[in-house]
Formats: structure tokens, sequence, C-alpha cells
């Protein structure tokens, strides 16, 4: 049961009577009266335990977008239903307005919309409905938690997705179908044309020259049908924020990025998510939209507060590709984790594959390290530089072990990221 704001107010009325004629007996008179009055509103209330719920919700949502929750109450009581409803969305769910009011008459249904904007990336869920009704005069109610679970997927926003259009661009040009065609070991024989000032002599057929009279020469495309591994690290380094977001976002944010681009240019494309066992693949190879596929995959993805263990990365990734391939580690390029796992199992990847290691840096670093205008920021400028020659050397000791590195604020390494995929593509390496 569930007393009201007028049941109150009606009590503090009864303060005038109890004043006029005081005693035990007007205090007594009065509380039975509102006594009565609360059970004889509670009569007459509709039972909450007899009204139907059915909800709806989408398959998903984009992280920032908008939905709605769909809740339908079926009034199976002969009496008018007067009900307050309140669904039980976590804060992250954003709802909206999560409390509505509705009047179902007896033997009828209602619809009511909960909007929804979720506030982060993963799995929501919602195991509970609360209705409370209401009697006609309005002083006490019947509240029942009624269960009516529902699942919402909150996908990715894949903001990068504005990159996509200008990289497909280059990637058309190298691949011949615009003006610019290129020569270079590793890529495929596209087709002859005439030979024009400023072409390579190198890319001169002499045999097709001898047979046309005219000197000829060769053009080449990339080649196609590569294979390109990204690994999601989601240990506990990807659990720190960059500008208040996750790094672990942020790499989800490039593989999508360069997923897409490598499957449009031709490539397959192998997704892992990983920390010291396999927590999402996603294979361009298996039926289905590849884009459809991996936000699907990469929505429930959250950082475990465990040690990644790279010494099996070589394992998943013969797994998946077994032959040459472009692999790609998304991870933190911090000292300590990297030189104690990711250097040593660096040599059995880049002695195969073509290796890129992408981390978000970020960006405050740098503008620590230029504010010397007090004694305090001159300590925090000199903490930046020595974490940024850190990061500098760690890269290093990673390039000499055969593998590019790509180290950029969380705007700009996808981008980033799909114009080193589109440079080794151009030079023939994968």
């Amino acid at each position: 049961m569930v007393i009201t704001g007028r049941l109150v107010l009606l009590a503090l009325l009864g303060v005038v009577p109890v004043i006029v004629y005081p005693g035990a007996t007007s205090i007594l008179l009065w509380a039975l009266l509102l006594a009565a009055a609360v059970g004889l509103d509670l009569a007459l209330a509709a039972s909450p335990r007899r009204v139907g719920i059915r909800r709806t919700l989408p398959d998903g949502v984009r992280l920032g977008e908008a939905c709605a929750s769909v809740v339908v109450l079926r009034n199976d009581t002969p009496r008018t239903l007067r009900a307050t409803v309140r669904e039980a969305w976590q804060p992250s769910a954003g709802a909206v307005d999560p409390e509505q009011s509705v009047v179902v008459p007896a033997g009828e249904a209602r619809r009511l919309t909960l909007r929804l904007r979720p506030k982060r990336r993963g799995i929501l869920r919602v195991e509970t409905v609360t209705v409370r009704s209401a009697g006609p005069l309005g002083m006490a109610a019947r509240q029942v938690t009624v269960p009516a679970p529902g699942v919402l997927r909150v996908l990715p926003p894949f903001n990068s997705k504005r990159h996509l259009p200008s990289k497909l661009r280059r990637l058309r040009e190298l691949d011949g179908r615009a003006a610019v065609q290129i020569r270079g070991a590793g890529t495929e024989f596209d087709s002859l044309r005439d030979y024009v000032r400023g072409d390579d002599v190198r890319s001169i057929d002499w045999r097709a020259t001898a047979r046309r009279r005219d000197t000829v020469v060769r053009t080449w495309r990339p080649e196609r049908d590569r294979r390109v591994v990204v690994v999601l690290d989601t240990s506990r380094t990807s659990a720190a924020r960059v500008l208040d977001e996750p790094r672990l976002d942020t790499g989800i944010e490039a593989a999508l990025l360069l997923s897409v681009l490598a499957e449009r240019g031709g490539d397959r494309v192998h997704f892992l998510a990983y920390d010291r066992r396999l927590r999402a693949r996603v294979d361009s190879t298996a039926k289905g939209n590849l884009l459809a596929s991996l936000v699907t995959a990469m929505a429930p993805l959250e950082a475990e507060l465990i040690e990644a263990d790279w010494s099996r990365v070589p394992a998943q990734v013969r797994a998946v590709s077994p032959h040459r391939s472009l692999v790609v580690l998304l991870t933190s390029l911090d000292a300590g984790s990297v030189e104690e796992g990711l250097l040593p199992a660096l040599p059995g990847l880049t002695e195969r594959h073509v290796v890129v290691v992408a981390s978000v840096r970020d960006p405050r670093l740098e503008e620590m390290g230029a504010d010397r205008s007090t004694a305090a920021a001159t300590f925090r400028a000199a903490a930046a530089e020595r974490s940024l020659l850190d990061r500098a050397a760690v890269a290093q000791q990673i390039r000499l072990l055969g593998a590019e590195v790509v180290d950029a604020a969380p705007a700009d390494l996808p981008p980033l990221l799909a114009d080193a995929y589109i440079r080794l593509k151009a030079t023939g390496r994968l």
C-alpha cells in the first residue's frame, strides 16, 4: 500500500476538529474516518497484479542516438486502472521521463512510450516495471513490481565514418579506377598504356614496345584479397580514459574504420578482441554485412582489469590467418606493460607478418609540457615530458623489431591508422 499527499492533507485538516473538541474520542473518530477512506479507496482501486504488460525494444541503437521503449498495459480487471508506471532502467540508459501516468478503462490497453538516449556503449538490461494503481479518491494506491525483462544493445557510434569516403577515394586511385596508377614490388599487373614523359623507365614493357613500335609502359594496381587482422587489446590498459573517452572506445573506432576500409578495398578482414582469452571474433569471409557484425560484436566489450597475455597472440593470429597478413595491434604504449608483454611477443609476429602497433596518446601531455608559468606547473611539465620520452623510447623499440607505430590523439588515431594501411597497400607491402 502507498499513501498519497491527498491523505496527508486530509489528516492535517483533522487538526481543526481536534482543537474544537479536544480529547481522545475526537482523535480516534478522525483516525477511523481516515482508515475507512483509505480502505474504501484501496478496495475500489484496480488490482495491479492483473495488469498485462508487454515490452517492445529495438534490436540496437548507436551511442548518442535516441530510441523508444514501448510498454503496452492491458487492464484485465473490471475497474478503471488509474496507474503510475515506472520502468527500472539504469541511469546510463538516459531515460527522459521514466515515470508516466495513464488511465486504462476495463478490458482495454494503452501504449506508453519512454524515450531513451543511452550515455554509454554496452548491453543495457531492464528487468521490472512498477505499477502503482490509485483508487478513485486518490488517497491510497496499490503497488506491485512486475517482471518485464528487456535488453537494449547500445552499439559503438562509429563517428570516424566521416573519414571513410575520402579514404575510399584514395583506395580507388591506387586501384587504377581513377587517373593514378602505381608501380612497385608486390603489386599486380593491370594493363598497358602509352608512355608519357615522367614515367619510370623501369616500367617500360620492351616486348610490347617492339610489337607495337610505340613505347608502352605497364601499369599496376595494388594486390587485392590480402588479409588484415585487427587485434583489439581489452586488458586493464584499455580502461584508462583519454579526453573523457576510454581507450577501448577509441580503439573500437579505429578498428571499425580500418576494417570497413580494408573490406571495401578487396581484402579479407579478421577482427579479434583479446586480453588473456578471446572476447570476440568477426571474419569478413562469413555471411552478412561486416559492419553490422562488427558493431554487434563490439557493443558488449568491456575492459578487463587483468594483464594482457601477448605471448598467445601469434597463435591467435595464425588460427585466423596462416598466410602473410597485415596485423594491427590496438593497445597502449605504456612503458611497463609493453616492455614486459608486447615486446617479447613482437618477433613472433614480425617474422611472418607486417605489423602495425596503434595507440592513443593523451594530448594533454603536450599541453602540460608547454606550461611552465608556476613552480607546480613546471613539475607537471617535467612529468609530462618524461612520459612523452618514455612513449618515444617504446615506439623506437617497436620499430627496431620491424613493426610500424601509429601514436595519435583520440580524434586522429582512426584516420592516421587508415592512412598507414593505404600507404602499405600503395607500396606493395601487403
